[in-house]
C-alpha cells in the first residue's frame, strides 16, 4: 500500500494566500498515489493543493478516481478560489460551475440552486451526507474545505436526489501542524465580520489534532431594513486509531437570524408604472414583524478503515436538528391605482431532526488481467419536520409613498399543523474497471425503499407511502492521448413525492434519466483541467396544479433541459490562476396538467451563462502583491410560472491585496460598476433584486 505524504501549507491562513507567497504551478509536486477507497482523515483535508485547480479525487464521487479520469461531470471549487473572491455564501461560491444558477430566490436567508436546468436546492449535502429534505438553513461557507458540484442524476451514489444535480460541502478538518488564524472583515452595508481558525496536534505524529473555526457576523442589506446576524462554530477533532484507522468526530453550531427579503413588485420594475420605477432598496415588508431565528446543530463522525485483505471500510454518520421561526410579509396584486401593493402574512415554524448513516467498502484488484475498484454500500437517513403555520392579514402598502407600522393580525388557529418524515433505506454496488490500460468503464446500480408519512392535524388524518426504485449509472472514458479523455455516460435518479392527490392516493415517486457526452483536458503539466459536456436531461412524474380540483396536485408533469458546458480551472506559470465557466441549457416543460405550459421555459433558467476569473501573483519588485478580475454573466430568464422576462445582466468584480509572512489583507469590490439587474422570477406578483456593488476589505493575522 502506497504511503501517504504529509505536506504543510506554507502559512496557516488560506490556500490561496499560501499559493500566493510560495506556490508555482512549474514546481508543484506530482499527484500523490492515491488509495483505492477515498479516505478522510487530519492528514488529508485538500491542504495539499494550492490554487483553483484540484488533482485530487473528489469525495462526492466516493472514488479514489481524480476529477480528470471520471465519466461524468464533476466540479471542485477550490478553498483558494473562494478565498480569492472573497465568497461569502454557498450561492457566490456556485457561480464558478458551468450550468448552476444561484440566488434566483433573492437574499431570502437560505441557499437556492439550479443545475442543469432542474431545481436542486434540496440536495445540499455535507461531508456526503444530506443536509435535510427541505433546506432551511443557510449554510456557512467559512466551514468549507472545497465544494464539489456532481452534475446530472446522482442516485447511484446517494438515493433521493433530484435529476440535475448534487452539491457536497466538504468540512475542514484537523491537520496535523499548530496553526492558527483571526481574521477581520469590514465591507458595504455595515458588514462586519470577525473569524477564527486555529488548530493543534495531540499527539507527535500529527495524528491525533484538534481544529475549531468560528465566525461572527453583522450585516445590514441594500433593502431598507433588512439585516442578517451569523453566528457560527465547528469544533472537530480526530483521533489516532492506529495506521489503518483514520477517525475524525465534526461538529458545528450554526445561529441565524435575519429579516426576509422578498424582492419588489414586478409593477414598477420589469413592468413599467406610470408612477415611475421602483427604487431597488424599497422595502415591502413590515420592519416590526418578527424576524426569522433560525439554529441547525451537527455532530457525527468520518471513519475509514483499511483491512489487511485489501479491503477498506469508509462510513460516514451524523446527527442534525433543525429549528427555524419567522413571519414572512408577502407581495400580492397591485392596486388600480398601480401604487398600493396589498399583501400578507405568514406566521412560520419549523424544527426537525436528520438522521444519516453512509457505510461502503471498496476494493481494488485485478481479475481476468483487468483492474477493478468495487465499491458495495448501503445508506439509510430519516429526515422528520414538524410545520406550523398561521395566515396573516396586512394592511396594503403604498410602494411609491411607504408608511410603515400597519399591524400583523394572525388567528389563534393554525392554517398548518403536520409532520412529515422520511426515511430511505438504500443498497448500492459499482465497479470501476480499467480495461486494456486506456479504457475505464464505471457502472452500478442501486435499490431503495422510501417511506414516507404524513400527519396532519388540523385533519386527524395521517398518510404513508411506500416507493421503491432501481436506479443506475454506467460511464465509459477512453485515454486518447496522455491528455484527453473522451467519455459517455448515463445515468437515472428518483426522488419521493410526498402528498396526497383529491381521492387521498399517494403520487408516484420523481425519476431522472440523463445522457451524457464529453471530454477532458488535461493542461500541460497537468495544472488544470478543461471538461467540455454536452446532456440530455429528463425529469418525470413532476407535480403539477390539478386543473379540475384546485389546491391539489397530480403527477403528470415532465421536464427536460438539454445543453452543453465548457468548465475551466488552471493554474498557469508566471502567477496566474483562472476558473471559467460557460453553459447553453435549452430547458422546456414537455407535459403538464396546464396545456398553456407546455413548450414553456423551465422557471428562471438562462439560455446562456459565463463566469470568469483570474488572478496574477507578482513578483520582483511587487512580490507579495496579487490582483483579480472577472466578470459574471446570464442571458434573460423566462419562465412558466410566471410571464416576463427577467432581463440578462453581466457585472464585473475586482480585487487586489497583500500576503506577508504573518498577515494578509485582501479587498474585493463585487459589481464594480453598480450595475441594476435582477435575479430571478418568483411570481406574478414579485421579482428579485440583484446585489448592487459592494466592497469587503479582509485582514487576517496568522502564525
Amino acid at each position: 500500500m502506497p504511503a501517504r505524504r504529509l505536506v504543510a501549507p506554507a502559512t496557516a491562513g488560506c490556500l490561496f494566500c499560501a499559493s500566493l507567497a510560495h506556490a508555482s504551478p512549474e514546481t508543484a509536486p506530482e499527484t500523490v498515489a492515491t488509495l483505492p477507497a477515498v479516505t478522510v482523515s487530519a492528514t488529508d483535508d485538500a491542504r495539499d493543493e494550492n490554487g483553483f485547480a484540484t488533482r485530487k479525487p473528489a469525495s462526492v464521487t466516493k472514488s479514489g478516481v481524480p476529477v480528470a479520469e471520471t465519466p461524468q461531470s464533476v466540479t471542485v471549487i477550490t478553498r483558494d478560489l473562494m478565498d480569492s473572491q472573497q465568497a461569502q455564501s454557498l450561492g457566490d461560491a456556485l457561480s464558478n460551475a458551468a450550468g448552476v444558477v444561484t440566488n434566483v430566490y433573492g437574499r431570502r436567508g437560505w441557499d437556492d440552486f439550479i443545475i442543469r436546468g432542474q431545481r436542486a436546492s434540496e440536495s445540499l449535502f455535507v461531508d456526503g451526507l444530506l443536509v435535510e429534505t427541505n433546506n432551511r438553513i443557510g449554510q456557512e461557507l467559512h466551514g468549507a474545505e472545497r465544494v464539489e458540484v456532481l452534475k446530472g442524476p446522482a442516485s447511484i451514489l446517494y438515493g433521493a436526489v433530484q435529476p440535475g444535480g448534487m452539491v457536497n460541502i466538504v468540512s475542514k478538518r484537523p491537520r496535523p501542524e499548530l496553526f492558527g488564524e483571526l481574521g477581520l472583515t469590514v465591507g458595504s452595508y455595515g458588514l462586519r465580520q470577525v473569524t477564527a481558525d486555529v488548530g493543534t496536534p495531540l499527539s507527535e505524529n500529527g495524528k491525533a489534532a484538534f481544529r475549531v473555526n468560528a465566525l461572527a457576523m453583522n450585516s445590514d442589506d441594500p433593502t431598507d431594513y433588512v439585516w442578517f446576524r451569523n453566528r457560527w462554530i465547528a469544533p472537530s477533532l480526530s483521533l489516532d486509531l492506529g495506521a489503518r484507522t483514520d477517525f475524525t468526530i465534526l461538529a458545528s453550531h450554526n445561529e441565524r437570524q435575519y429579516v426576509r427579503q422578498q424582492g419588489l413588485p414586478v409593477n414598477g420594475t420589469i413592468n413599467p408604472n406610470r408612477n415611475g420605477t421602483l427604487p431597488a432598496s424599497r422595502f415591502i415588508g413590515e420592519p416590526g414583524a418578527q424576524p426569522y431565528d433560525g439554529e441547525q446543530n451537527r455532530i457525527g463522525y468520518a471513519l475509514t478503515h483499511r483491512f489487511d485483505s485489501g479491503w477498506t471500510l469508509n462510513q460516514n454518520l451524523r446527527w442534525q436538528t433543525l429549528s427555524l421561526t419567522g413571519t414572512l410579509v408577502s407581495a400580492g396584486t397591485m392596486a388600480a391605482n398601480s401604487q398600493t401593493l396589498n399583501r400578507s402574512g405568514t406566521q412560520q415554524d419549523f424544527s426537525g431532526t436528520t438522521f444519516g448513516i453512509d457505510t461502503n467498502l471498496q476494493r481494488r484488484f485485478t481479475f481476468a488481467g483487468q483492474q477493478h475498484d468495487i465499491t458495495l454500500g448501503v445508506d439509510y437517513r430519516r429526515s422528520s419536520e414538524d410545520r406550523l403555520q398561521r395566515t396573516c392579514r396586512v394592511a396594503a402598502l403604498n410602494v411609491y409613498n411607504p408608511v410603515y407600522g400597519a399591524s400583523i393580525n394572525c388567528p389563534a388557529s393554525y392554517s398548518m399543523d403536520q409532520t412529515d418524515t422520511v426515511g430511505t433505506l438504500g443498497f448500492y454496488a459499482r465497479d470501476q474497471v480499467r480495461i486494456a490500460e486506456r479504457w475505464l468503464l464505471s457502472a452500478g446500480l442501486r435499490h431503495d425503499t422510501a417511506r414516507s408519512s404524513t400527519t396532519d392535524r388540523l385533519l386527524a388524518t395521517r398518510t404513508d407511502d411506500t416507493a421503491h426504485a432501481v436506479t443506475g449509472s454506467a460511464g465509459l472514458m477512453f485515454d486518447l492521448t496522455h491528455w484527453a479523455r473522451p467519455y459517455v455516460s448515463y445515468a437515472t435518479s428518483f426522488l419521493p413525492n410526498t402528498g396526497t392527490d383529491v381521492t387521498g392516493a399517494t403520487f408516484k415517486p420523481e425519476t431522472g434519466r440523463q445522457f451524457e457526452l464529453g471530454i477532458k483536458f488535461d493542461m500541460p503539466g497537468k495544472t488544470g483541467l478543461l471538461t467540455l459536456a454536452a446532456f440530455d436531461l429528463t425529469r418525470r412524474n413532476v407535480l403539477s396544479s390539478d386543473p379540475v380540483n384546485t389546491g391539489y396536485s397530480i403527477a403528470v408533469g415532465e421536464q427536460r433541459s438539454r445543453g452543453f458546458e465548457a468548465e475551466l480551472t488552471q493554474d498557469l506559470g508566471s502567477g496566474w490562476s483562472i476558473a471559467g465557466a460557460y453553459a447553453y441549457i435549452a430547458s422546456e416543460v414537455t407535459e403538464d396538467s396546464v396545456s398553456g405550459n407546455v413548450g414553456k421555459a423551465l422557471n428562471n433558467v438562462p439560455r446562456h451563462s459565463f463566469s470568469l476569473w483570474g488572478t496574477k501573483r507578482f513578483r520582483g519588485a511587487l512580490a507579495g502583491w496579487y490582483a483579480g478580475a472577472g466578470v459574471r454573466a446570464e442571458s434573460r430568464k423566462q419562465g412558466y410560472s410566471f410571464s416576463y422576462n427577467v432581463p440578462g445582466y453581466a457585472v464585473a468584480d475586482v480585487a487586489m491585496g497583500y500576503v506577508a509572512a504573518h498577515w494578509r489583507a485582501a479587498l474585493n469590490i463585487k459589481n464594480v460598476f453598480d450595475k441594476a439587474y435582477y435575479a430571478g422570477g418568483l411570481s406574478n406578483n414579485v421579482v428579485t433584486v440583484g446585489n448592487p456593488r459592494t466592497a469587503m476589505l479582509n485582514v487576517v493575522l496568522n502564525y
